[in-house]
């Protein structure tokens, strides 16, 4: 039997992963793209390498790795583990099992950050970063940010360390925190996190890439809502007055995210809908009220 070309790799390699994965909204990309990251590791080309050689055969090792690298896929398994990257806000981003796959929506986040016009020389706290995604988005696009970014998780602070090193931006400093644990007293002009939101008991981590990133990153206790709940009653510690906290969330959690900030005492709370529409980012100010005192007169008074 004759080895494939390219282009009918490519064909028959997107007409395998629609097959599998009937509902394929819930499994990540699509599968014509899924075939092309795959083939593009297989071979060794860039995307637009395989469609400029497309009559190419490919050879027997080439064959061989798409073939393994497409029965993965086929079975589950997510592209961005398979070619051990994915592209998050135009950054190659080195990812593994050990943290979440960066996602487009979470770019909503990094661009209302970004549209809160703070200084240049900002603090900034990025809670839970796993491969350094949004640290990393915001140090591209402000160069004078001060930047800080935690992970309870040994193993995606390493992660983030290698993808700051390979992106050159190793000024954003790393450190091993649950949440404001290992923060002290420093505060911030911005604090940011995309936290664990699904509830334990949510269908959802039983389909598609989520079978296959961590838990930890995942799940926050009965309601989705214990890390926001936690997050929501330190940050004030953590924050400068006149800062700003930016949560990403579940598409229905926005009025619980947006009550728990009133009730905390946070001010000029807002909502940006992610690329589908849907409710995923709730922000609020926090301005420190000054302590209440008395005049002498009013002090003279029983």
């Amino acid at each position: 039997m004759s080895r494939p070309t390219i282009a009918q790799a490519l064909r028959e390699g997107a007409a395998r992963i629609q097959a599998a994965h009937k509902a394929y909204a819930d499994a990540g990309s699509s599968p014509g793209l899924d075939t092309q990251l795959l083939l593009s590791k297989a071979t060794g080309r860039s995307r637009s390498g395989l469609f400029a050689w497309s009559d190419r055969v490919l050879d027997e090792a080439e064959e061989a790795e798409f073939e393994q690298l497409l029965a993965r896929r086929v079975a589950g398994e997510p592209v961005a583990h398979l070619v051990g990257s994915r592209e998050f806000w135009s950054l190659p981003l080195v990812v593994s099992p050990a943290t979440l796959i960066p996602r487009p929506d979470t770019e909503c986040l990094v661009e209302q950050a970004l549209a809160l016009g703070l200084s240049s020389s900002a603090r900034v706290l990025d809670l839970g970063t796993g491969s350094g995604a949004i640290a990393l988005a915001l140090a591209t696009e402000q160069r004078g940010w001060d930047i800080t970014a935690t992970d309870s998780s040994e193993e995606a602070l390493r992660l983030a360390r290698i993808n700051c090193l390979n992106l050159n931006l190793t000024r954003v400093r790393l450190c091993q925190s649950d949440w404001f644990d290992g923060i002290g007293d420093e505060r911030f002009d911005l604090i940011v996190s995309n936290p664990p939101y699904i509830a334990v008991d949510d269908p959802h981590l039983r389909q598609g890439d989520l079978r296959y990133e961590p838990g930890s990153a995942l799940v926050s206790g009965h309601d989705g809502l214990a890390d926001l709940r936690r997050i929501i009653a330190e940050s004030p510690q953590h924050l400068d007055s006149g800062g700003w906290l930016l949560l990403e969330h579940g598409y229905d959690q926005a009025e619980a995210v947006a009550n728990l900030l009133q009730k905390q005492g946070y001010t000029s709370i807002g909502l940006r809908r992610d690329y589908g529409g849907q409710p995923r980012v709730t922000q609020g100010q926090w301005v420190m009220q000054s302590p209440v005192t008395r005049s002498c007169d009013q002090a003279g008074k029983s």
